[in-house]
């Protein structure tokens, strides 16, 4: 049984949470602020976290920086902010995916489905690669020449999709159904955010650019 950590101040939401994902026959832990959200990760370490923005004292995104220096567990952030930028800030942080307060239960449903499947791990793991870049499936590492490093969750899954379509242009919307497994919207900026990130990784050594933009359209992994 999966467990899901819930780290939200406010009790009807909380037990909301808790009572909906217990009915989906989750294992579910609650917490009511940032502090003992972090002790209940650390001391019983969840399958994913539903984590809200706004709380006193140690706010989410305080509590997202934290957890993601430890692992790589999956992080849906809950929040009233609603804006782009607010967005932005969210996923730079650390969290997977974001949904906006008030939210109908059956997306938040659906979007831990899609966060826990693209966390599981590949049954047979193997190497992917294209030019100098390999993309380990069992360790869930990334190697450009002789430079290992690691991946968060969101970025393993573009990566993943990107290595295994190389020099196939992806549209944007190919891209977020795949990898976020609903469509994001329009308006957002989220997968150019993970863009920049992988392109952060794979060329911190000024190595040639593979991740290129087909602009109007998306992006294609191939070589210059």
């Amino acid at each position: 049984m999966e467990q899901i950590l819930v780290i939200e101040d406010d009790s009807a939401i909380r037990d909301l949470l808790r009572r909906g994902l217990a009915y989906e026959n989750y294992k579910v832990t609650t917490a009511a602020d940032g502090p003992s959200g972090l002790a209940a990760a650390r001391d019983n370490p969840p399958d994913l976290v539903v984590l809200d923005w706004m709380m006193p004292g140690m706010d989410g995104l305080e509590v997202c920086r934290r957890l993601r220096t430890a692992s790589n567990v999956p992080i849906l952030m809950l929040t009233a902010k609603d804006s782009i930028s607010d967005r932005v800030i969210g996923l730079e942080t650390g969290a997977d995916d974001y949904l906006v307060k008030p939210f109908a239960f059956p997306e938040l449903l659906a979007r831990i489905h899609a966060l826990l499947r693209r966390a599981a791990p590949s049954s047979k793991p193997e190497v992917l690669r294209y030019s100098d870049l390999q993309l380990d499936t069992g360790t869930r590492l990334a190697k450009r020449t002789d430079r290992t490093f690691e991946l968060t969750a969101k970025e393993y899954d573009l990566l993943e999709y990107l290595i295994r379509n190389p020099r196939q242009v992806l549209t944007r919307e190919q891209i977020l159904d795949r990898v976020w497994g609903y469509d994001f919207g329009g308006e957002s900026n989220v997968l150019e955010v993970y863009v920049r990130y992988l392109r952060q990784k794979t060329e911190a050594n000024n190595e040639p650019r593979l991740i290129h933009t087909v602009r109007g359209v998306g992006y294609v992994l191939r070589e210059e």
